[in-house]
Order: structure tokens, then C-alpha cells, then sequence
């Protein structure tokens, strides 16, 4: 096993953790000695063990002296006190000989000190092997970590000619069975998955995850004036617990979001501005406090236009049919650009097939190296 193999299994395990560790990283974790695999670990849950220490433990478990062993982490192990101790300080207490880290931690009280002090230590450290990979499975983490913001994925299928539904309001079905799964994968990587109050109406989804295996992510509502029906499924099934509403300053005391608050929807304010939308900003503020560092926007047009023009898509996918509908509804007929200027731009990460559809994933910013989607 080298060192490419080495991590790529590391980064396997992490996948592991998927659902179940959030705000903190998905990280997986492979001991060899001599190329040989003696152990490994990945972050199980939340407040558990990290992945470092995962593996360590089921080394001594089974037996296997690691001292001079190379330990591979897909993100840079820790130094510092958290809900467990530093990991620095077990790797370093083992006798490892080597660490081979995927993806140095953005986090502002990491971000290199964990290397240095391995180092320090007289380990070998080696950083980037499979970097891309690494970052790219890590990304929602580091971006929060970072910025303090969540990780915004949008997603929305449309037609070849642009509209997400007919004229007459019917979306179903228009991307395949394989697009529809792949979106249920994307609402397991999530913590939260964010609809309009239009949706609410027209759809009630109950935003679960069905297609796949694997935790539903919480549920957001944007409501400003409250029109949302008291009986629609995201508050009345057994997730309600897991539903934020946000709604005008002026509504979140009123009767309906008092009705709602009792049965267990967590109400929240936030100022509404031009053309009575929310903050968004101030939204996502109290939705990072909930320790939400990621949202898969599934909202219409007009919520995919907004986040699209506040500039606060990370990352969007978009299933194209291989249909016309003329006079449908435009996926972001909200955003209304008047130049070429004001419309917001993004870079292609992947363009590929997913069944009979097309498969576009663009991100924000400066342009990356691509990477195959983890599926």
C-alpha cells in the first residue's frame, strides 16, 4: 500500500462519519507499517473520538505496536483542547515515525500548528497527497471554518430551455430517477436543506432523505409573511423537531408562529428587506449559531435567484432534462440582471451525465482544480 493507496482508503473511511459529525469534519485515518495496513479510524460522531485517536485505539486493541509507523489523516491532526484531547499529542505519545496529511485544516487555531508541532516532535510530516480529493470531500468544513459561514449548495433541475416547471406549475418529474438520487445524496452530505415558503405551498416535501441510506438533514423554511399552511408536512411528522422557520419580525409573534412554536417548530426572526424577502445574511448568521455548517438550497425561483444575486452560492448543481417547455418556469427568473455585468458569474467544476440528463456542477470564486464528486 503507498501512499496515494494509503490515503484514498483514509478517505473512504471518512465517508463514514457522513450525517453524523457535523459542524466538526468528516476525517478517516490509516496506520501501515512496511506498506502493510495495521489499522484504521474515522470520526464516527460527533464528540467522539477523532479519527486519529480511532485508529490508534484499534491498533492497541489489536495488538499492533505502531511505534515507527506511518499514520495517514485525510485533514491535519489537531493541537488543541477540544471535546477530546489534542491528537497531535497521541500520535506523537504512540512512537509514530511518519504522518502523511491530505488537507491542512483552515480552521484559524489549526491552519499548520498541528504540522509544526509534529515536526517539532521529530516526525517526517508529508502534506498533499491527494490534496484535491482531500479538500474537495472537507470543503463545506473548511469554508465554515474559515469564514464562519455555511456552506451554500444549490440545487435545482430544469429543462434544456431553462424553466424548473411548466406553465401550469407541474415540476414532476422533470429530471430522471439517477437525478433524483443524486439529489438525495446531496441532502445526506448536508446539515440543513432550505426551501421558500412557495414550495411549501405547492410541493409540501417533507425534505427527507428517501432514495439513499442515511440521516435527513434539518429543515429551513423562509416565510416572511407567514403563509405557510399550519398542517404542511415539514410541521406535523415526526422530523418537525428538526424544522427552523424564519419568518418577518413583525409575524414571529403572531398566532400561526405561536401555533407552530408549540407543536416544536423552532421560530426564528430576521429583518425583511427590499421586495419583503429576508436577510439572508442574517439568516445563514443565526443558522451558523445553530451549528449548521451546511445548506442545500431546494427553494424556487425566487430563492435561488436571491442567494444567486447576494453572491452566497458556494456550489450549485443543476440536472438538465433532455425536454423544451417553452413557457415554463425560469429557474432564476428572480434574479433579473438588467446587464451583463450584474449577472452573477460562476466557474464549471464537472459537466457530465447522470441517466438521461445532464449533470452541471459550478462553483463560486477563483477556479479550482476539478475533482470527481464523492458519490
Amino acid at each position: 500500500m503507498n501512499d496515494r493507496e494509503a490515503m484514498q482508503r483514509a478517505l473512504e473511511l471518512a465517508l463514514r462519519g457522513t450525517g453524523h459529525v457535523s459542524p466538526n469534519p468528516r476525517v478517516g485515518c490509516v496506520i501501515t507499517r512496511d506498506g502493510q495496513l495495521i489499522a484504521e479510524g474515522w470520526h464516527a460522531r460527533y464528540g467522539g473520538p477523532h479519527a486519529e485517536a480511532a485508529a490508534l485505539a484499534a491498533a492497541a486493541q489489536a495488538g499492533e505496536p505502531v511505534a515507527g509507523a506511518t499514520l495517514y489523516s485525510t485533514l491535519e491532526p489537531c493541537n488543541h483542547q477540544g471535546k477530546r484531547g489534542p491528537c497531535t499529542q497521541a500520535i506523537i505519545a504512540a512512537g509514530i515515525g511518519r504522518v502523511v496529511v491530505g488537507a491542512i485544516d483552515k480552521n484559524p487555531i489549526v491552519d499548520g500548528v498541528g504540522v509544526q508541532v509534529l515536526r517539532d516532535a521529530g516526525i517526517e510530516v508529508e502534506t498533499g497527497v491527494l490534496r484535491a480529493e482531500c479538500e474537495w470531500q472537507l470543503r463545506a468544513y473548511q469554508h465554515f471554518a474559515a469564514t464562519g459561514r455555511p456552506y451554500i449548495i444549490a440545487k435545482a433541475a430544469q429543462s434544456l430551455d431553462g424553466s424548473i416547471a411548466a406553465a401550469n406549475g407541474q415540476s414532476k418529474w422533470i429530471s430522471g430517477e439517477e437525478s433524483r438520487t443524486r439529489a438525495h445524496r446531496l441532502r445526506r452530505e448536508v446539515d440543513a436543506v432550505l426551501v421558500g415558503a412557495t414550495t411549501v405551498k405547492k410541493d409540501d416535501p417533507e425534505l427527507t432523505v428517501r432514495m439513499v441510506e442515511g440521516p435527513s438533514p434539518r429543515r429551513v423554511v423562509l416565510d416572511t409573511n407567514m403563509d405557510s399552511s399550519l398542517r404542511a408536512k415539514l410541521f406535523v411528522g415526526p422530523d418537525r423537531f428538526k424544522t427552523f422557520l424564519f419568518t418577518s419580525e413583525s409575524q414571529a409573534s403572531g398566532v400561526k408562529a405561536n401555533a407552530l412554536s408549540v407543536s416544536g417548530i423552532k421560530i426564528k426572526s430576521a429583518p425583511a428587506t427590499s421586495g419583503d424577502r429576508l436577510d439572508l445574511e442574517n439568516v445563514l448568521e443565526q443558522l451558523a449559531a445553530e451549528g449548521i455548517a451546511s445548506i442545500l438550497v431546494e427553494g424556487g425561483a425566487q430563492v435561488l435567484s436571491s442567494f444567486l444575486a447576494q453572491d452566497l452560492v458556494d456550489e450549485l448543481h443543476l440536472f438538465v432534462a433532455p425536454m423544451a417547455l417553452g413557457e415554463g418556469k425560469g429557474t432564476f427568473a428572480g434574479l433579473g440582471a438588467p446587464r451583463m455585468e450584474n449577472a452573477p458569474r460562476m466557474h464549471f467544476h464537472s459537466v457530465g451525465r447522470s441517466g438521461e440528463d445532464l449533470h452541471i456542477i459550478a462553483l463560486r470564486g477563483p477556479r479550482r482544480a476539478a475533482t470527481e464528486l464523492n458519490s
